[in-house]
């Protein structure tokens, strides 16, 4: 959803070390448009191999999973389920928005933009089915779990970690915090360093942990006054919240109304604002989301056959380069076997 709320929230740089023999959620359609958006051509083009079939989620997804596995953490890939019915009207205007920067880029292909095609092409990106399911291929061939949420993604996710199966969630949005994660970890699908947009210079990128009670505690809010608050500045069943109320000027007016939530929404005329939905409808739908407890979390072997036979025989990765990258997950897992495989798988 991209909740806008990271002024507000409190966070802790960790090292990705912090996180080894822990089992992490990953909530996997966020991860998935990450690579879609930032693994590029110069002009901004997916990559893709010779048969045109995009590459990009899977190059990603591969260099990121086993630099995971190599440093020791355990990932659950969770894929999302069936959207809220109030969700179909966010995905109509997404859906508009990708329609006009289609067209945006075949102007500025048209003029040999490289700036504006580079612009545009991140705004029409799109998971389809083929590539959710070669990505399942991908992360099974790796050995590792997939759990199918009922709904959200992230809302599962959530679960996992507030039920103690995962220590924590992966995600770059704030989301989670909606749905009760105890403890949300971001960037580490993009830790190392990263060229800054439109500038010849690089940034670092660490992973960050955020836990959802010391948010609650320093905003001095209860987890659904956060709800209240996160509808007002737009979630994605109101993706542009209230015109004027950003999360300063949200949280202001949550401690002063606190659980008067009735009050909250008259006063920010609510009905006039977004006479298309009741805030309680989004209130409901946020607390009651479904979630699933069939978490069938088991690790096994690599197949190098099927990792390969993917990879390298149908999207023409380099060979040497992916049985490289086996062998030394190969090695690590035989190591860990002489040390006892079963404290670790």
């Amino acid at each position: 959803m991209g909740l806008k709320i990271k002024d507000i929230i409190v966070k802790e740089e960790i090292s990705i070390r912090d996180l080894n023999k822990k089992i992490v959620a990953i909530d996997t359609m966020n991860m998935l448009y990450q690579f879609l958006t930032t693994i590029r051509q110069p002009d901004g083009k997916v990559l893709t191999n010779s048969k045109g079939k995009v590459t990009s989620h899977l190059i990603g997804l591969f260099s990121r999973t086993t630099h995971f596995m190599e440093r020791g953490l355990k990932p659950v890939f969770v894929f999302d389920g069936k959207a809220p019915e109030i969700k179909i009207k966010t995905w109509e205007k997404r859906t508009a928005i990708k329609k006009e920067a289609s067209l945006k880029l075949q102007e500025a292909e048209e003029a040999g933009d490289i700036e504006a095609m580079r612009k545009f092409s991140s705004r029409t990106v799109k998971l389809d089915k083929e590539m959710i399911e070669d990505s399942k291929r991908l992360i099974k061939s790796l050995g590792l779990p997939i759990v199918q949420a009922k709904s959200e993604g992230e809302a599962q996710t959530a679960y996992m970690v507030k039920t103690g199966v995962a220590y924590a969630s992966i995600s770059q949005d704030y989301d989670n915090l909606i749905f009760g994660c105890p403890l949300l970890v971001r960037n580490l699908s993009i830790e190392g360093k990263r060229k800054k947009v439109g500038k010849f210079a690089y940034k670092t990128v660490k992973p960050e942990a955020i836990k959802l009670e010391e948010v609650l505690k320093k905003l001095d809010i209860t987890h659904n006054q956060l709800i209240v608050l996160a509808i007002l500045v737009g979630t994605d069943y109101n993706p542009d919240g209230i015109k004027g109320i950003g999360q300063k000027k949200a949280l202001k007016l949550i401690k002063e109304q606190r659980d008067n939530f009735n009050k909250i929404f008259e006063i920010v005329e609510w009905g006039k604002n977004c006479p298309e939905i009741s805030w309680k409808e989004i209130y409901d739908t946020i607390k009651n989301i479904p979630v699933s407890d069939e978490q069938n979390l088991e690790w096994h072997k690599i197949n190098d056959e099927e990792v390969i036979n993917l990879l390298v025989d149908e999207y023409e990765f380099g060979r040497d380069r992916v049985e490289s990258k086996l062998e030394k997950l190969r090695k690590q897992q035989g190591e860990l076997k002489q040390t006892g495989l079963n404290s670790f798988f």
